[in-house]
C-alpha cells in the first residue's frame, strides 16, 4: 500500500490513560451512584467535581508531573480521588502498604522521593514513626474519617475534606501526552532484602483497567465491593475499571465476614476480589456473620493458588469465582483461567480443579509462556514438564526504580522473568506449580509444595497450610507441612499423613507435620523462608 496521504495526528491518535474514564462516565451518567461510604453517597458528577479540587489543591501544594505522592489510606473516597487526581497532573501516586512497619514505610518514603503524605487517621501514630526516620520528610495531610476505629495524633493543621471543599471544581490540566510516562509506584513486599520499587505507565494501566472487563465480563453497572487493598497494585487497576464501567465503588474500611456479608445484602454488591484468605474466610463464616446472597456474586481471586476444594465450597454457597494470576510487576493479575461452556456439564470437583489452573494470558497482554529459564526454550504442553512462567507485553512494568541492574535481569531476553514454576497442559492453559526457590527435589525427583498444600486443604480440619523442603540425609529433602487446624480440631500427626497417603504418590507425602499459626507479611503472604529455618531446626 502507498502511503502518500497517511498521516498520524491528534485526529486519530490520544495518548492512553485511565483518567479519561472518569470525565466519559461524568458526561454519561451523571447521576449514577460512583462512590458509597457508609451512609454517604456520591454520585458521579460530584466525583468528577472533588477530584478537580483535589487536583488543584495538590497543583497549588507545587505538585507537578513527575512528583511522587503517597498515601496511607485504607479503601475510602480518598483513596479513590486520588487514583484520578494524581496522574491527571502527570505527578506518580505511591499508595503505601498500612499493614507495614515504620522503618519499611520510611524507606519507601525516602527511595519513592515522597513529596506529600495523605493518612488517614487510623495510622497516623505508624505513619508519624516513620516519618521520624526520614530527613526531609514529606509534609502530611489528615484524613479524619468519622469511621476510624483508633484515631492517631494528628500529622498536620491540614485536614483533608475541608482541604478538598476548597479546591476549584472547575480545575483542568492538559491531556497527558505520553501514555508511557509514570503514573504508579508500588513496592514489592521485600521478604528478603529491600522491597522494590514497581513503576506502572499510563499505557499499562489503560489496557489492564479495559482487560479487567473483558476477562470478567463485566455489565455496564457493577457494584463492586473494595474487599481487595488498593495498595495492592493499584487495586489490581479497579479503580480505573468500575469507573470505566460507570460502577459503584462500594468502600470497606476494615474487611471481615460480617462487613462483607452485610454489604452484599446491603447494598446488592455484585464483584469483589481478595486472596485466598478472603474466601476462607467467607467459608467459614459464623451463622451469626452471615446473610443469605440476594443473587451469585461474582469473585476475582489470585495471590496463592486457591486449592481446588476452596473454589468449590465458595461455589456451593453461591459465589462464582474467577482464578487470576499475576504479580506486582505486571499490574496484578494478567493470565485468567477463561471458562469454557463445556466445562459446565464436569461434576463439580473437576470443574474445581480445571478452576484452580493459572490459565491463559489476558487478551490485551502480548505474551505468556512456560520455558527453560536459562535457555528461554518453551516447554511441551504435556502438563508435566517444569518450566518458568515468562510474560511480555504492553501491561507489564517500566521497570524497578532505581535500580537498572534489577530491571535489566528481570527483562532478559526480551520477556519478564516471574519466578514462577508451571506446566503447561495440553489446553494451552497453564499450572502453577511452585516459586523457583520453593520447588522441593526429593530423591531427583520434583515435588510442588502447591499440590500438596492443596490435598492438605481437603482435610476436613486444615484451615491453613504450607509446605516447605526440609533437608533429609538420605533423600537431601523432603516435604515438611505446617498446618493450622480449624477450632476445636483434634487431629493428630497421623492422621494427615494417612489422609496424604491417599490422594499422594508416597515421594510426595509430608515426613513432618508442625501444627500453629502461620507467619505471614504484612499482605498476608505465609513466609516461607521463616518455615524453612524452623523446618531444619527440629
Amino acid at each position: 500500500m502507498a502511503h502518500e496521504g497517511l498521516m498520524r495526528c491528534a485526529a486519530n491518535g490520544a495518548a492512553l490513560t485511565p483518567v479519561d474514564f472518569l470525565e466519559w462516565t461524568a458526561a454519561t451518567y451523571p447521576n449514577v451512584t460512583a462512590i458509597v461510604h457508609g451512609d454517604t453517597r456520591w454520585t458521579y458528577a460530584e466525583m468528577r467535581t472533588a477530584v478537580r479540587q483535589l487536583a488543584s489543591q495538590l497543583a497549588a501544594r507545587g505538585i507537578t508531573a513527575g512528583d511522587t505522592v503517597s498515601a496511607i489510606l485504607p479503601n475510602t473516597p480518598p483513596m479513590v480521588l486520588l487514583h484520578y487526581a494524581v496522574p491527571m497532573l502527570g505527578a506518580v501516586l505511591n499508595t503505601l502498604n498500612t499493614r507495614l512497619d515504620a522503618a519499611t514505610i520510611a524507606f519507601q518514603l525516602r527511595h519513592g522521593d515522597s513529596k506529600l503524605l495523605i493518612v488517614d487517621s487510623d495510622f497516623s501514630a505508624l505513619t508519624a514513626a516513620a516519618l521520624a526516620q526520614v530527613e526531609n520528610a514529606p509534609p502530611a495531610i489528615d484524613v479524619l474519617d468519622p469511621q476510624a476505629h483508633a484515631p492517631g495524633p494528628r500529622l498536620s493543621e491540614i485536614e483533608f475534606d475541608s482541604w478538598l471543599a476548597a479546591g476549584d471544581p472547575a480545575f483542568t490540566t492538559p491531556a497527558i501526552d505520553d501514555e508511557w510516562s509514570p503514573m504508579a509506584l508500588n513496592y514489592t513486599s521485600g521478604t528478603t532484602g529491600d522491597p522494590k520499587g514497581v513503576v506502572y505507565h499510563h499505557r499499562g494501566a489503560y489496557l489492564n483497567a479495559v482487560n479487567n472487563a473483558v476477562v470478567w465480563s463485566m455489565p455496564r453497572h457493577p457494584v463492586y465491593l473494595w474487599t481487595l487493598p488498593m495498595f495492592h497494585c493499584n487495586g489490581w487497576c479497579f479503580p480505573w475499571t468500575i469507573t470505566l464501567q460507570a460502577g459503584t465503588h462500594v468502600c470497606l474500611r476494615r474487611v471481615d465476614a460480617a462487613s462483607i456479608y452485610n454489604a452484599i445484602a446491603d447494598y446488592g454488591v455484585t464483584h469483589l476480589c481478595g486472596a485466598p484468605i478472603v474466601m476462607n474466610m467467607l467459608i467459614h463464616a459464623k451463622p451469626a456473620d452471615r446473610r443469605p446472597l440476594p443473587h451469585k456474586v461474582e469473585v476475582m481471586t489470585a495471590a496463592a493458588p486457591p486449592p481446588a476444594s476452596v473454589i468449590q465450597a465458595m461455589e456451593t454457597q453461591g459465589f462464582s469465582i474467577t482464578h487470576v494470576y499475576g504479580l506486582t510487576e505486571v499490574y496484578g493479575p494478567v493470565v485468567y483461567c477463561a471458562w469454557k461452556q463445556e466445562w459446565d456439564a464436569l461434576q463439580v470437583e473437576e470443574r474445581a480443579r480445571l478452576k484452580a489452573r493459572q490459565g491463559v494470558r489476558y487478551q490485551l497482554q502480548a505474551g505468556l509462556m512456560v520455558a527453560d529459564p536459562d535457555t528461554l526454550e518453551p516447554v511441551p504442553a504435556d502438563g508435566k514438564t517444569l518450566g518458568e512462567v515468562f510474560i511480555r507485553g504492553n501491561i507489564t512494568m517500566l521497570g524497578y526504580l532505581k535500580n537498572p541492574s534489577a530491571t535489566e535481569k528481570a527483562f532478559a531476553g526480551g520477556w519478564f522473568h516471574t519466578g514462577d514454576l508451571a506446566v503447561l497442559d495440553p489446553d494451552g492453559y497453564i499450572a502453577l506449580k511452585d516459586r523457583s526457590k520453593d520447588i522441593i527435589i526429593s530423591g531427583g525427583e520434583n515435588i510442588s509444595t502447591i499440590e500438596v498444600e492443596g490435598v492438605l486443604y481437603q482435610h476436613p480440619d486444615v484451615l491453613e497450610a504450607a509446605v516447605v523442603a526440609r533437608p533429609d540425609e538420605k533423600w537431601g529433602e523432603t516435604p515438611c507441612a505446617f498446618l493450622l487446624l480449624k477450632d476445636g480440631s483434634t487431629a493428630t500427626e497421623a492422621e494427615i499423613i494417612a489422609h496424604c497417603r491417599q490422594h499422594l504418590a508416597g515421594f510426595k507425602v509430608p515426613k513432618t507435620i508442625v501444627f500453629g499459626a502461620l507467619p505471614k507479611t504484612s499482605t498476608g503472604k505465609v513466609q516461607k523462608f521463616i518455615l524453612r529455618d524452623q523446618a531444619k531446626a527440629l
